[in-house]
């Protein structure tokens, strides 16, 4: 077969399509969105009809996904680890009504919180909901993993998680491809009841779940994607999982490692392995991309009595990523820090583009709000969250996506006067809607805006599902005509917005002002093109 050079998170794609899926369903997030362009660009997704557009949000993805598995036909979903808190609902349940059609959910970590608001490890969401993981060392494990994911669901009627993190989904690699399968024609369960999860059907079904565990641990065991590998000092045992594997191995190039190696790459935890490898060795150290989840059993459920060390203990950093030189410090070998980086490519803070809507948006407001005094305006997920920095300084809140709309609610609840909040307009329509109808239903004192760039600008420059309808999904929520005020975020307008702001902010109810001019990016793309 073929070989490719491809990201992570392209391999994926590619390995979905050649798997035979009927769809991908996705949010923008890094780091998992190179995996739906890779399959929106794709000629063989445009000639096989695979579904191929961004969702609203991550719930409707995995929802669209779950409906997809339902048919019989293979799916992926695609979401950062922040987006699987926005889809735990359909996660938790779909664990029980099982798949159908192969269901694999990609689920990108990000340690080191390089583009996040934290670094939460999805393994735990997996363990908590009884499912399956696989976890890629390398980009062609990336593909052969979920390549064979979609079958291991159809084989289990359970859905897969998919689970890499930043390095892997962004550094590439040869690939060589499999055979192409065709896709799966539609076939409903023979179970009617499948995916009705009434209590008495729920409480089966989830017998069911926990009856599959030691099929499932059986094979992890058998794994080929886990490996087990002797080692002559049984000093120390080291358990590693997925990238944390090259990590270890980078530390021996050109030599052998003398300690016994577990790598886990497919979960359930494989405790025969594990036992195995604790039984042999005096000491256990665990290195794994992200939360201790391996170290905690083994300190916990399985009480091994020998010494554990990893994140738990300080051998390792509780929090960030891992790399060579921190596990060469564990294993009392050499460092490999190389020298330090030149003063002239350092890191610089991120900032708004030259020519940015929301810088404009941002001054009008600033102005405005100058009387009122700080810490009033709330904010939300996107481009604009650079606000909170200089030379802005605009915003004091940042939680998680459509808080801004809701944050600002409780506020005005509390007494606090004026509240604002600051959302754009994919994160509206991801979550900031339901928010908007709190305040219209209570009519709470509060003004939105929605900086409408006509893009998911933080991201890539996506499609906007609220492009052109922003105006008339607040009038359909409730907000009154009047009160949805649209303005143009340019210096020749500043005298009118201000006046346009001010009035909103002094009026007594829900109002919305909706800053409306294209990024200066996706309008590049566009000219650029010409």
């Amino acid at each position: 077969m073929s070989k490719l050079l491809l990201l992570g998170d392209e391999a994926i794609g590619q390995a979905a399509l050649d798997a035979g899926i009927s769809g991908v369903y996705a949010y923008p997030g890094t780091p998992s969105t190179e995996v739906m362009e890779y399959v929106q660009h794709s000629k063989q997704a445009i000639e096989g009809n695979v579904h191929r557009s961004w969702s609203a949000n991550e719930k409707t993805a995995m929802e669209s996904a779950i409906g997809m598995s339902y048919a019989g036909k293979r799916a992926i979903v695609c979401m950062k680890h922040v987006g699987l808190n926005v889809a735990a609902d359909p996660f938790m349940n779909s664990a029980i009504t099982g798949a159908n059609g192969g269901l694999v959910y990609l689920i990108a970590d990000d340690p080191s919180m390089h583009s996040s608001q934290d670094e939460q490890d999805s393994r735990f969401f997996a363990k908590f909901a009884f499912i399956p993981v696989f976890e890629p060392s390398n980009q062609q494990e990336a593909y052969d993993m979920t390549y064979e994911a979609f079958a291991f669901s159809e084989k289990y009627r359970i859905p897969v998680m998919l689970r890499v993190t930043t390095r892997l989904a962004h550094s590439r690699a040869g690939v060589t491809r499999k055979e192409v399968l065709p896709q799966n024609e539609i076939k409903l369960c023979e179970n009617k009841k499948q995916f009705i999860l009434l209590p008495a059907h729920a409480r089966v079904f989830y017998k069911q779940l926990l009856e599959k565990q030691p099929l499932l641990e059986k094979e992890a065991v058998q794994s080929r994607f886990n490996s087990y590998i002797p080692g002559k000092d049984k000093t120390l045992g080291i358990i590693t999982t997925g990238i944390a594997y090259n990590y270890v191995m980078e530390n021996y190039v050109g030599t052998t490692c003398p300690y016994t190696i577990l790598k886990v790459t497919q979960y359930p935890v494989p405790t025969e392995l594990v036992q195995k490898i604790t039984d042999e060795c005096d000491a256990v150290m665990v290195a794994e991309e992200g939360y201790p989840l391996i170290e905690e059993q083994l300190k916990g459920m399985l009480n091994i009595g020998k010494p554990v060390k990893g994140r738990l203990d300080g051998t390792l950093p509780r929090d960030g990523e891992l790399n060579p030189n921190i596990l060469a410090a564990a294993l009392g070998l050499p460092n490999t820090y190389g020298a330090d980086v030149p003063q002239i490519v350092a890191p610089r803070p991120p900032a708004l583009c030259l020519g940015c809507p929301h810088i404009d948006s941002y001054t009008a407001l600033n102005q405005v709000m100058e009387q009122y005094g700080p810490g009033k305006v709330f904010s939300d997920i996107g481009c604009y969250t650079l606000g909170a920095l200089p030379p802005y300084n605009a915003i004091y809140s940042t939680v998680d996506m459509g808080a801004s709309i809701t944050m600002a609610k409780g506020a005005s609840d509390a007494g606090l006067r004026p509240a604002v909040a600051v959302i754009g307009d994919s994160t509206f329509t991801h979550s900031g809607m339901t928010s908007l109808l709190d305040c219209v239903v209570e009519n709470t004192p509060i003004t939105v805006f929605i900086l409408d760039n006509y893009t998911t600008g933080m991201t890539g420059g996506q499609d906007s599902h609220a492009l052109g309808r922003l105006g008339n999904i607040c009038k359909g929520l409730g907000v009154l005509e009047e009160h949805i005020r649209v303005i143009t975020p340019l210096k020749k307008f500043h005298e009118t917005n201000l006046q346009i702001i001010k009035e909103e902010i002094e009026y007594q109810g829900v109002s919305v002002i909706i800053p409306t001019r294209e990024c200066v990016q996706t309008l590049k793309k566009k000219l650029t093109k010409k």
